[in-house]
């Protein structure tokens, strides 16, 4: 076939070797070389060519597209502005970057004329992002939230259903391949923060400074808090948000109480799950599997054939993807949001105990929904659990300080969704 649109692939890993596979359907696609970090490695493709310098890639002249999957901002980030430098359209992966420099790449890609797509970069296989810049463009949105990290999901649905610890549900993941042998990206949030940054951005039509989003992993969720919540009518799950507050942007990753008769809270294992919420739409839900091989090579894809079918046709091929918005997003801090929350404590199972907790809800302007004594420890402690109306962060933390001050311990503290 003439004209095929030549790809240059970066990266030869899972999701590399995912899109080497699937592309073999597409004879008007041809992967030209791919850039790898070890030359030495057995890998289930084959390519035309391989290289172990991925500059080779973006300087090549017969390559039209750039298809970055190897992750990661150095070097990431040199070789993407090369590329558009280049004028070669790209197709990435890498929710980091995008977190963190997209707003220069967005602007150098507008200047160069060339396109950034990057489907898989929020929620692997589940298409989102082309759905809001598209058939969803006539909506304004109010919130989208979710789970976007499946390892975090796998972990929590375990934790759940066989009431073990967090420990040896993360031990278990590792050894079935679901969390890396450092899992701190997935489990401290990092990898969720990214993506929710990347939604954000579009959802809102503007820049979201990640390093002003807050953050929390799953570190501290306990078995004993997943069965307190079930007992109490909920789900534990990590929640990437992001809603607008009368012009300013609230964007948080941190676990939630979510209802059970909220769809959210039936998304389990390795699903992700993306909710929006705007006008005229209404609510909306995308879900799927967030990760793996084909998944995301799924998007990848997709965003090639999406380049394949406009390119050497139009002189700017999809205008609607492209990034146009360069205002800076007015961001709420955490202690200036509103929840509900969940407190666990433990405390000594002694007279007046409940009214200290009280005491310091009420001088805070905090309303007390429920509290369940959960027995008594050998010790002579009580597992107390409470659950607040709605209020101020600013204000929780301030009571949470005061009952510290009385010798009470305060085991966990989570949002209600």
């Amino acid at each position: 076939m003439e004209n095929k649109l030549k790809i240059g692939l970066i990266g030869l890993g899972t999701v590399g070797c995912g899109v080497v596979k699937t592309l073999c359907a597409f004879p008007q696609i041809e992967i030209v070389k791919a850039a790898v970090r070890n030359l030495n490695k057995k890998r289930d493709v084959e390519v035309r060519c391989i290289t172990d310098d991925p500059f080779e890639i973006v300087n090549d002249p017969e390559i039209d597209v750039v298809v970055e999957v190897a992750g990661g901002v150095n070097p990431a980030f040199d070789l993407l502005k090369t590329a558009i430098k280049n004028k070669k359209h790209i197709v990435t992966a890498n929710k980091e970057l995008l977190a963190k420099h997209g707003a220069e790449l967005f602007d150098l890609a507008n200047e160069y004329n060339v396109a950034i797509l990057y489907e898989a970069a929020v929620a692997g296989g589940i298409p989102i992002i082309m759905p809001i810049k598209t058939t969803l463009k006539g909506n304004k949105f109010k919130k989208v939230a979710g789970i976007l990290n499946g390892t975090t999901n796998y972990i929590l649905t375990q934790m759940e259903e066989k009431g073990i610890s967090y420990q040896e549900c993360l031990k278990e993941a590792q050894e079935l391949g679901y969390a890396e042998a450092d899992p701190t990206g997935d489990v401290e949030g990092f990898d969720t923060m990214y993506k929710i940054a990347t939604l954000a951005n579009i959802t809102f039509n503007k820049r979201i400074d990640v390093t002003k989003i807050h953050r929390e992993g799953i570190t501290n969720i306990s078995a004993q808090d997943i069965k307190f919540a079930d007992e109490l009518g909920y789900k534990i799950k990590l929640i990437a948000l992001a809603q607008d507050n009368d012009g300013q942007i609230d964007v948080r990753v941190h676990p939630m109480l979510v209802s059970k008769s909220n769809v959210i809270s039936g998304i389990n294992n390795a699903l992700n799950a993306v909710m929006l919420e705007g006008f005229p739409v209404g609510q909306v839900m995308f879900t799927g599997p967030g990760a793996g091989e084909f998944p995301t090579a799924s998007s990848v894809v997709g965003d090639i054939l999406a380049i394949d079918a406009e390119f050497g046709k139009c002189e700017t091929i999809l205008p609607m993807t492209r990034c146009h918005h360069r205002e800076m997003a007015v961001q709420t801090d955490i202690l200036d949001t509103k929840n509900s929350y969940y407190i666990s404590i433990t405390a000594p199972n002694a007279m007046g105990v409940i009214g200290v907790i009280g005491t310091a809800c009420g001088e805070n302007k905090i309303n007390i929904s429920s509290v369940l004594q959960k027995g008594t420890q050998k010790d002579g402690t009580a597992q107390i659990i409470v659950i607040t109306e709605e209020c101020s962060e600013r204000d929780i933390q301030n009571a949470i300080e005061e009952l510290k001050k009385q010798s009470i311990k305060i085991n966990n503290l989570i949002r209600v969704m």
